[in-house]
């Protein structure tokens, strides 16, 4: 039995090479993620005799160049979460933190749970791309909220409530919002207050006609007439209009990036097997239905429905000592946090819409007819649905 411990870093990775008993085969070396070294490190694991299993951490994206390459060597490897790791090696009264020492620490794991291990299996390339995608679409999201705030703070002392002028939803071309197109055109309330009805109309209708947005003439009545009634508190120059105008173009752009990742996003799902059955389940669209399979993954490597319950991090862990037995427990959120957003993003749909014969509402009301606070009875339709989502997507993979 030869249990190889790889602490994983940034370009390179540390060592160890334990047998039992504590018998050291190699002192931790340190092996770069080069093609070279790489290979120096399957000809050494394969030299050694009897039985090798190899065991390393998930560290971001940091191991996969390591655990592909002893993978595709035929190597057992096994990527095992950081928690794991962590929560078994806290039998220590003195805490010790070297990349050596993490090498040992996993290779001792890998001796204790060597029974137990889960082989390593590198994710397809459409369902790694997807989600390389759907972490892009979550930190483009956070810009884009950054930047409404922004332009809406500008607008406040130039156009106030110009936001509001439009409930248009984003663009399928290309993700535009109206009322970001509009006030590139009309950045102060001096450029349509200080117009005559007449030629604000023709000048709003001739920008509806060049931005491909439908013309409506009593909408362009209800903007002038509002536009007369507001009092601005900077001066219409062309400093402050190209300000405007800027943080406009900015929004616009990350608008235009999220609008084609969702399209791509949603065009690598329609390759899954599952794609067509999460389409089909309620409150999931092509937006949302591309996310939870990006985040979710391949269903066939949990074992059961609470594996992804776990996995969102939604899961409430027992509490129960001697006498004291905790029935009102907080959520692990060891989980994805991806994930548990788009849940909730989910369930807010049931909430919008409503479906009194979907099961995930029927459960959601019931919880809230109980008197559970929000929270409680959100997380406990986000429990509902995915135990509905692991059996419909197992029931769709296993007949194929």
């Amino acid at each position: 039995m030869n249990a190889v411990g790889i602490d994983v870093s940034k370009g390179k990775s540390t060592v160890t090479v334990l047998q039992p008993f504590g018998v050291v085969i190699a002192e931790p070396f340190e092996v770069l993620h080069t093609a070279c070294e790489l290979k120096k490190l399957v000809t050494f694991i394969k030299s050694l005799s009897g039985e090798t299993k190899v065991v390393m951490e998930y560290t971001g994206a940091y191991y996969e160049p390591i655990a592909n390459a002893l993978y595709e060597a035929g190597i057992f490897v096994s990527v095992v979460n950081p928690i794991i790791i962590n929560d078994y090696s806290t039998n220590r009264v003195r805490k010790v933190k070297t990349d050596k020492v993490d090498s040992l620490r996993i290779a001792a794991f890998t001796l204790d749970r060597w029974l137990e291990l889960r082989k390593y299996e590198p994710a397809d390339t459409v369902r790694k791309t997807l989600k390389i995608m759907n972490r892009q679409c979550l930190n483009l999201n956070k810009i884009l909220v950054m930047q409404k705030n922004n332009l809406i703070a500008l607008l406040d002392s130039s156009f106030p409530g110009a936001n509001t002028l439009f409930t248009s939803p984003c663009r399928e071309t290309d993700g535009h919002e109206k009322w970001v197109d509009f006030v590139l055109k009309f950045p102060h309330v001096d450029t349509v207050a200080k117009l005559s009805l007449s030629a604000f109309k023709a000048k709003y209708q001739s920008w509806c006609k060049k931005e491909e947005y439908r013309y409506s003439e009593h909408k362009a009545e209800k903007i002038h007439e509002y536009a007369r009634t507001l009092v601005c508190t900077i001066p219409s120059t062309e400093s402050i209009k190209m300000v405007i105008s800027e943080a406009a173009k900015a929004l616009n752009s990350t608008l235009e990036a999220l609008g084609k990742l969702h399209s791509e996003m949603d065009a690598l799902s329609t390759q899954l097997p599952e794609y067509e059955a999460v389409m089909d389940m309620y409150g999931v669209g092509k937006t949302l239905g591309s996310q939870l399979i990006a985040e979710i993954g391949d269903i066939r490597k949990l074992h059961s429905s609470k594996a992804l319950v776990a996995m969102a991090g939604i899961d409430p862990p027992p509490h129960q000592s001697g006498t004291v037995d905790t029935r009102s427990r907080s959520i692990s959120k060891r989980g994805s946090p991806s994930l548990r957003k788009t849940l909730f993003q989910v369930i807010g749909v049931y909430l919008q819409r409503q479906p009194e014969n979907e099961p995930v509402y029927q459960f959601l009301e019931k919880k809230r007819t109980e008197g559970k606070p929000y929270k409680v009875y959100m997380i406990a339709a986000a429990h509902k649905f995915l135990r509905i989502y692991y059996a419909r997507i197992k029931e769709v993979i296993l007949a194929q």
